[in-house]
C-alpha cells in the first residue's frame, strides 16, 4: 500500500517528489530512481526498505549531494537542495555506509574538525557525550588508523552528529558491526528521536525496522512500492502462517502447498485451517523431507518484504 503524501512541504522533516535519476551503460539507460515521491514528518522513526539495487544508496547519495537528480525537488525542513543548498546540509546528518577518515587524525581531532566543518566551536561538551554514548572515550586520543572496523563505524557515526543535526539518515549503520554497538546505537537514536530529532534508517536486518520504525518505505527497482505505517503493512499480511526451512536444493515444485520462498531456505505456508499443518508434515516426511526451525504465527516485517519485492 502506498499513502498519499498527507504532510505539508512545509511541515515535512524531509519531502520528496517525482525524483527521477538515470544512469547510462551500455549505450542503454537504467532508472535508479523513478518518480519517487514520499514525506517524512518531523519527529518521526523513518525506515527506507529495499533489496540490493533498489535504489536507496542513489537516494543518500542524492541527499548528500554526490549524486545530482535527472528531475524532481528535495527539501529538508522546508530548505530546497538546490535553492537553499547551506541550510539544507545543515539541516541533515548522514552516516553512509563507507568508511571514509584522514587516518592520520586522532579522534577528537576528526569530530574537531568536522565541527569547524560547519563553523562550530566550543562544543566539547556535546562531543564528550557523543564519544561516551558511542563507547568512543577511551579512543579519543587514538588515531582513526588504529581502530577497529566497528570503532570507526562509531566515529563515523560521532562524524554526522556533530553539529546535531535535526533529521538523522542512517545507511546501513549496523552492517558489520557487534551486538554491543548496535544495541548502544539504537538506544542512543532513540533518545535522540525522544528529543524530537527525525530519524531516518536504511538496514537490511528487517527486525530493527519491524521494532524501531513507526513508518517504512520500500523501494524496489527504483520504484516506491509501498509507503506506510510498519503495523498495517504487517496486517495486511496477518493471516496464519507456518515458516519452516528444508535442506539446500530441495525442489519444493512438487510440494502441494501455496509454498512461499524467504531467506535462508525458509519458506512460508498460509495455515488456513487446524489441518493445515498435519497434511503438510504428512506430505514432508512421506517424501523424506525433515523440517527444521518449524514456527506458527503473523508473518514478519522480512516475509512482507520478500513477498512485496517478489
Amino acid at each position: 500500500m502506498i499513502e498519499s503524501i498527507t504532510v505539508d512541504k512545509a511541515d515535512a522533516a524531509l519531502f520528496i517528489e517525482n525524483l527521477n535519476k538515470t544512469f547510462k551503460r551500455g549505450g542503454s539507460k537504467t532508472y535508479a530512481l523513478s518518480g519517487v515521491s514520499f514525506a517524512v514528518e518531523q519527529g518521526e522513526f523513518f525506515g527506507l526498505l529495499g533489496p540490493n539495487g533498489a535504489g536507496k544508496s542513489t537516494l543518500i547519495n542524492t541527499l548528500a549531494g554526490l549524486v545530482k537528480p535527472d528531475s524532481g525537488s528535495i527539501s529538508i525542513l522546508n530548505n530546497d537542495f538546490k535553492a537553499q543548498w547551506r541550510q539544507f546540509h545543515m539541516s541533515v546528518g548522514i552516516v553512509p555506509q563507507e568508511i571514509t577518515f584522514d587516518p592520520h587524525f586522532t579522534v577528537s581531532e576528526t569530530l574537531r574538525l568536522q565541527s569547524g566543518y560547519y563553523g562550530l566551536r566550543n562544543n566539547s561538551e556535546w562531543l564528550n557525550k557523543l564519544l561516551e554514548n558511542l563507547g568512543l572515550t577511551d579512543k579519543k586520543d587514538a588515531s582513526v588508523f588504529s581502530l577497529s572496523g566497528g570503532m570507526k563505524r562509531r566515529v563515523l557515526i560521532a562524524q554526522a552528529l556533530v553539529h546535531k543535526p535535526p533529521v538523522i539518515i542512517l545507511d546501513e549503520p549496523t552492517a558489520g558491526v557487534d551486538i554491543e554497538l548496535r544495541h548502544r546505537l539504537w538506544e542512543f537514536m532513540l533518545e535522540l528521536n525522544s528529543q524530537g530529532h527525525t530519524v531516518i534508517l536504511t538496514t537490511h536486518y528487517l527486525e530493527e525496522a519491524e521494532r524501531l520504525c513507526s513508518r517504512v518505505a520500500l523501494l524496489n527497482k527504483g520504484k516506491l512500492v509501498a509507503l506506510d505505517e510498519t503495523q498495517k503493512l504487517l496486517q495486511q499480511f496477518s493471516k496464519e502462517r507456518i515458516k519452516f526451512a528444508l535442506p539446500p536444493g530441495t525442489d519444493i515444485s512438487k510440494i502441494p502447498f501455496d509454498i512461499k520462498p524467504l531467506a535462508n531456505h525458509f519458506y512460508a505456508v498460509e495455515n488456513h485451517n487446524p489441518y493445515t499443518l498435519r497434511q503438510l508434515l504428512n506430505f514432508l516426511n512421506e517424501h523424506g523431507l525433515q523440517p527444521d526451525g518449524l514456527e506458527l504465527g503473523k508473518a514478519n516485517l522480512e516475509e512482507v518484504f520478500l513477498s512485496l519485492t517478489k
